[in-house]
């Protein structure tokens, strides 16, 4: 073979296209090496089962999904608290099935590794399984996700079981439940009482025997929260549940400090970005006006 060639080459072209082919051959081996591996739902049973926790934070368009799987987060959830920290809306509950799909498909555009669950909108599963279904295939399809979540107990078990057995993976949510917020009449702490707290309980294992892969406590005592991720096989998500649960989940914008004035006792606040951003902004209209904006160097 390499005389064959040779005949075609010259004797430094044929060195060439040899150093050449064997680049090409290492790159494309170290290609295969650093491909990245993506977080499935049986990443996260396998971190449960070592005692590795989970990260999970929402995110609801392509910019901050890009820095946030950049970062290296575990679970990107794209949450109905669009409603609210994207929309304007004191709940949950206005946002749509297509308004989800939307800004479902910008995250998944970005997103190389983490795991991207979608949140079924308020209407679109409640009292209907087949109704449910039908959303969740929508997402699903629409927007590239790879698993849906959904509010509620045993309520919603028969349509958690017809999602999973079209092959959708489903995540629950207990506690709080926000999309339910007219019902409980508060915000506060959910399951404090023994009856509520021993339904909780039960609705875990029926969700759990629903095919459930994981499952959202939220603003739950946090030895509850302990009790129930020590009797679940499968991984429990925490937002004001305690340290115990297999992994936490924060909204970005609060995390992050994109959101005024909002200081529940669970968020740990990372930055300010509200006062940055603020003072950015500020800083870009006095140059406007001072015309220090553009200057030579930043003109064609």
């Amino acid at each position: 073979m390499n005389g064959f060639l040779s005949y075609f080459y010259p004797h430094k072209h044929f060195k060439f296209y040899l150093c050449l082919n064997q680049a090409l051959k290492y790159h494309s081996i170290m290609s295969i090496h650093k491909e990245i591996k993506r977080i499935t739902t049986h990443t996260l049973q396998e971190m449960k089962d070592r005692g590795e926790k989970i990260a999970m934070l929402t995110s609801y368009d392509f910019s901050m999904a890009t820095i946030v799987d950049d970062a290296g987060i575990d679970v990107i959830l794209v949450g109905d608290s669009a409603s609210n920290v994207m929309a304007g809306h004191e709940t949950t509950l206005p946002i749509t099935l297509d308004q989800m799909i939307y800004h479902a498909a910008s995250v998944v555009r970005a997103v190389k590794r983490a795991l991207v669950v979608v949140d079924l909108p308020f209407g679109t599963y409640q009292g209907n399984s087949k109704e449910a279904l039908n959303s969740a295939i929508r997402i699903m399809k629409e927007s590239g996700a790879h698993a849906v979540k959904l509010e509620g107990g045993a309520e919603v078990r028969e349509s958690i079981e017809r999602i999973v057995t079209a092959g959708i993976p489903v995540m629950g949510h207990l506690g709080l439940t926000p999309q339910s917020i007219y019902k409980f009449g508060t915000y506060t702490v959910r399951a404090k009482e023994e009856a509520e707290a021993e339904k909780l309980k039960s609705d875990c294992i029926a969700l759990q025997e629903a095919g459930c892969f994981s499952i959202v406590l939220e603003k739950i005592p946090a030895k509850l929260a302990t009790e129930v991720s020590k009797t679940l096989q499968v991984p429990t998500i925490g937002i004001g549940a305690g340290s115990a649960c297999d992994g936490q989940v924060l909204v970005i914008n609060d995390m992050i400090g994109l959101t005024k004035g909002f200081r529940p006792r669970f968020l740990r606040q990372y930055l300010d970005l509200y006062t940055e951003i603020n003072g950015a902004v500020q800083s870009y209209i006095r140059d406007v006006k001072a015309v220090d904006f553009p200057n030579e160097k930043e003109q064609y």
